[in-house]
């Protein structure tokens, strides 16, 4: 089977998009399928890293002047996106270029894992694959796809029936979040080190980019904080993240031991032997979630919101926008009991699982 993936990350993006499609593509070669990606040259894109990984990437050059173009002219320019400046072009130019490339490929699947794209941009490329799969977690764009999938906890069909052709199969719900294997794997060890809850390893992972640094933020926080001094905390940050070292310098001047790490390979594992996690409200919710880590949700995004609320209302984690970070050591302080309850109801949410139910469902 070949299968063509349309996903980007950038400075402005982020990596999620892009990591999830990663997890997928791994799962699909495993299974004996072609998989390739197209990519735009972005600043901070993970061309490389998807190149690293052993898979084609069809790249797309960034053109002059791209966000005002995106914003300005596109295929139904009364409609315009809200994202369509993370396109890198007019929804016009992706479309035919994208258009020339699966024309060579003749995909049975092709998966498009983008903010920037609705149904417009995929009638324009249909008769270039067989099926199309949309990843999402907005619900609130047209899509023509055969198959879609939101991982949001707690998601309804309704909530992308108007959305989609009566036809489309929704996979809807935390149940399929796309995690690598190595969260399953780590799962039960990691349940089973929290059946006796303590608080002294802290993650602190603001995803894999962190353009507005909020990693900072939070440990200038961690100063008015009344925490043991022996507790260790680790920060995990992207290798495109564009203040990396000022972190760095900035986690010697705290009176904790803190170890910043950047590019890491086994998150599961270093969640897994955390106790407490403050993390953004994005994709690495499913991962903590898995591992019934819990945490404080920092909300990065207003797409994050929805998912911060529900995870919050299920009694899985602690919700922080960025503008109220000064309530974060209130929240620390009178954790008292509830981490294991945090631990457990968390760990309900997703299994670990996800992308082998999906598997099933592209063939």
């Amino acid at each position: 089977m070949k299968v063509v993936i349309r996903a980007d990350a950038s400075l402005q993006i982020g990596t999620g998009h892009v990591m999830r499609c990663l997890t997928l593509a791994e799962a699909l070669k495993e299974k004996g399928s072609k998989v390739e990606f197209i990519c735009r040259e972005h600043e901070g894109n993970l061309i490389d890293l998807i190149q690293g990984k052993g898979f084609k990437v069809n790249t797309l050059s960034m053109t002059e002047n791209d966000i005002e173009m995106s914003n300005s002219s596109t295929l139904d320019a009364e409609n315009v996106l809200d994202h369509a400046h993370w396109l890198g072009a007019t929804l016009q130019e992706d479309a035919d270029v994208c258009k020339v490339i699966l024309k060579k490929i003749s995909p049975d699947w092709l998966v498009v894992d983008h903010y920037a794209i609705d149904e417009t941009w995929q009638m324009e490329l249909q008769g270039t694959y067989q099926k199309l799969m949309v990843i999402d977690d907005l619900a609130e764009r047209r899509h023509q796809c055969d198959l879609l999938l939101d991982q949001t906890f707690g998601l309804q069909p309704q909530d992308y029936q108007k959305l989609v052709p009566e036809n489309c199969q929704m996979l809807l719900g935390s149940q399929y979040a796309l995690l690598r294997p190595e969260f399953a794997q780590w799962r039960e060890y990691s349940l089973k080190r929290r059946e006796n809850p303590e608080f002294k390893k802290l993650l602190i992972t603001m995803g894999g980019v962190d353009q507005n640094n909020v990693t900072g933020k939070v440990l200038d926080e961690l100063r008015s904080c009344d925490l043991p001094l022996d507790l260790e905390i680790t920060v995990v940050m992207g290798g495109t993240s564009p203040h990396l070292e000022v972190v760095q310098q900035q986690a010697k001047t705290l009176p904790y031991k803190i170890e910043v790490k950047s590019n890491v390979s086994n998150m599961a594992e270093i969640m897994a032997n955390a106790d407490f996690a403050i993390g953004a409200a994005g994709a690495t919710t499913w991962e903590r979630c898995c591992l019934g880590l819990p945490s404080i949700q920092i909300l990065l995004a207003y797409n994050q919101k929805t998912i911060a609320e529900k995870i919050k209302m299920a009694g899985a984690a602690l919700s922080l926008d960025v503008e109220h970070l000064v309530q974060m050591c209130e929240q620390l302080n009178n954790l008292n009991n509830r981490i294991r309850e945090f631990s457990m109801n968390s760990a309900k949410i997703a299994n670990g699982m996800g992308v082998i139910e999906v598997l099933r469902h592209l063939k």
